[in-house]
Parts: C-alpha cells; structure tokens; sequence
C-alpha cells in the first residue's frame, strides 16, 4: 500500500471483526483480485504483500444486498418544509450518508426532513443539501438515485438553495469499469481490473446498463471535498486526501485533472486512495483530524464511506435467528467530538441518514 507524504496508514483496530460477506452473496469463495474469477480451495483471497489496513479494493469490503433483499420503504405524510433564519439568505444544511443504490430508502427519508414532497420533488425553498458520496453499488437502483440527486439540484436551484453531492469511492469505481472495463491496472501487488473490483463490491449489471453519458460527466465533475458553515465535508475517513494538495479547491482540481487524463493506473492509484478508512476512529484519530481541518479549515469533519456499525465494532451476526442487525438510530460523532460519521449501514439493514448540521456533540 502507498501511503501518504509523510503519512502513516489509516490503522485499523485489531478487535474490530474482518469484514465478512453474508450467506446470501451467490459466490461460493474468495475472489481473485486480478481475474474476478473464485479463488482456489488455498487460496485466501488476500493479495500478497498488501497490509491490511481495512480494506483492499481488490478483495470483498462490505455486505452486498441482492434485489430480493430489498426493503421497500413506504413513504410517509410530509412534515412541513424547514424554514431559512429570517434575513438569512442560506437555508438550513443537511447532509446525507452514502445511498448505495437504495433510492426507496432515500426518498422516505429526504420526505422524513420535509426535503421533498409526496412526489418526489423539491420542496425545501432555500435549503442547502449535501450527498457525501456513493450513490451506485450493493443496492437495487443506482442510476435511480444519481437521477434523482441530478433532478433535485436542478430544482433546488431553482427555489434559492442548492442540492450538490460529493465524489464517493464508488462513483471511482463504476467510472474505472466503464471507461478501463479489463484494463489491467497495478494495483501494488500484482495486476488487478477496475472490472473485477466493481464486481467483487457490489456492482450491479443493471446499472452499468442504463449508465449513460451524461451520468459519467455528471460523476467526472463532483468535488472531493468541500467546507459548509464550518463543517469539512468530504466522503472518505481518511488522510489521503492531503496528498492531492494543500487547500479544498487545489484538492478537487487534481481529482478532476487525474480523471480526465484518463489514465487507468492514475485513477485505480485515485480510487485506492479513497478506499482507506478508519483513520479517525483510535487514539490518534483527533490528531488526524486536526491534520485535515488545519490544512483545509473547519471545526468539525462530516463523512460517509465507513458505515457505523463497523465504526462501533457492533456489525450483528447474519447468523442471528431473528434476522438481528445493528440499531442505528442517527450520526455517530466521535474523536473527540471533532468528526460525524454519517454511513448508517443501509447495505447490511441499518439506516440510510439525513440530518441536519449542526450537531451538538
């Protein structure tokens, strides 16, 4: 693993459980990073020479939902639309954690705020929404959900506030296997595909399907990181965002310039980088974030990618005869108070969060 200029890695606790893949997954055993096909019976699915630092973007990392999995959502009355201060020209801010494809889940709870109405359509006036990234993969309807996001920040617009969303690991991910499909990429240990990663985490045929061109210019152009009202918002746990450059506009310019080069093995580097996580969760997570608010600004980190029930080493059991899974019932803030954590695990039946900043600790 590459690590940072002058970082260490995003050090993952050692009691925290591996990530382990449901029953329901079809596959029958580990998966070759490089080939996507399964590993042999010796086979261990952990690439040689690569730490684990809690994730490697060619093994399995979270839970995938199929479609029969899904749990549909009934949307409820809507409570009345959040008002703006008087003689504030910014409305109230929200944010929401990664959606990965789960737009029924999304609609209840961006209705739950008073966001949208009945039929889905903007009714928030000036309000201010931020999506922190991940919006395909694992669940039922990605390209639903990009359409939806895309939709909204048209309407958003305009009412006087603004809909706008950040570049998640897997919008990396489905641009990689579009644009470099079997491309072989070196990964750092080995050779590896953007098409075997999306596969092995969660990609879905039916989304690459309907993707179409204004989607991949759509997802080519987010930012990586962005600051609101004193909130650092981006969508990774990580540091590695400090290797891209020393402020938020130097950051989201190299992001932007990597993909447009089109170079595989930069934008596989890109989205490995993106992958890493934990970085804010042990003893030294303060110190990390600080690192980040002093080079970019802020008080506080807002972010999605490590879903909470892995962050609070409370992940359930699919072995549980209730069907058991972790209660999340909003953000988690932690390190020291100085970073929200906003994944509430709707891929393995948590909660798919929007909230409203500020957050009292």
């Amino acid at each position: 693993m590459t690590q940072g200029a002058g970082q260490g890695p995003d050090v993952r606790t050692a009691t925290l459980r591996d990530f382990r893949v449901p029953a329901y997954v079809h596959e029958t055993g580990p998966v070759d990073g490089s080939t996507g096909e399964a590993a042999g019976p010796g086979d261990s699915g952990k690439l040689p020479g690569v730490p684990d630092d809690g994730y490697t973007p060619t093994q399995r990392d979270l839970p995938v939902i199929n479609r029969g999995d899904t749990v549909h959502v009934e949307v409820q009355a809507m409570p009345e639309p959040p008002q703006a201060p008087s003689g504030d020209e910014h409305g109230p801010l929200y944010v929401v954690g990664d959606v990965h494809g789960y737009l029924d889940e999304l609609l209840a709870a961006l209705q739950e705020q008073g966001l949208i109405d009945a039929e889905g359509d903007w009714s928030a006036g000036n309000a201010r929404l931020w999506f922190l990234g991940d919006f395909t993969d694992r669940g039922p309807d990605g390209i639903g959900v990009i359409d939806l996001v895309m939709r909204l920040s048209a309407q958003a617009a305009a009412a006087g506030g603004y809909c706008k969303a950040l570049m998640g690991n897997h919008e990396l991910l489905l641009l990689g296997a579009k644009r470099f499909g079997d491309t072989p990429v070196n990964s750092g240990a080995g050779t590896a595909t953007f098409q075997a990663a999306w596969l092995l985490n969660g990609g879905q045929k039916t989304d690459m399907e309907r993707l179409e061109d204004h989607h991949l210019q759509w997802m080519a152009r987010l930012d990586a990181i962005e600051a609101e009202d004193g909130h650092l918002l981006m969508h990774s746990d990580t540091t590695a965002y400090l290797d891209y450059g020393d402020s938020i506009e130097a950051v989201n310019d190299t992001v932007r310039e990597t993909l447009t080069r089109n170079d595989a093995d930069e934008c596989w580097d890109l989205f490995r980088k993106f992958t890493k996580r934990f970085a804010f969760r042990d003893e030294s997570g303060p110190a990390a974030v600080r690192e980040l608010l002093d080079m970019y600004g802020g008080h506080r980190i807002v972010h999605g990618h490590s879903p909470i029930p892995y962050l609070l080493g409370d992940v359930g059991s699919e072995d549980d005869s209730d069907g058991g899974g972790p209660v999340i019932e909003g953000p988690h803030i932690y390190a020291g108070g100085l970073a929200i954590a906003m994944d509430g695990g709707v891929t393995m039946a948590g909660k798919l969060l929007v909230c409203q900043l500020p957050l009292d600790s």
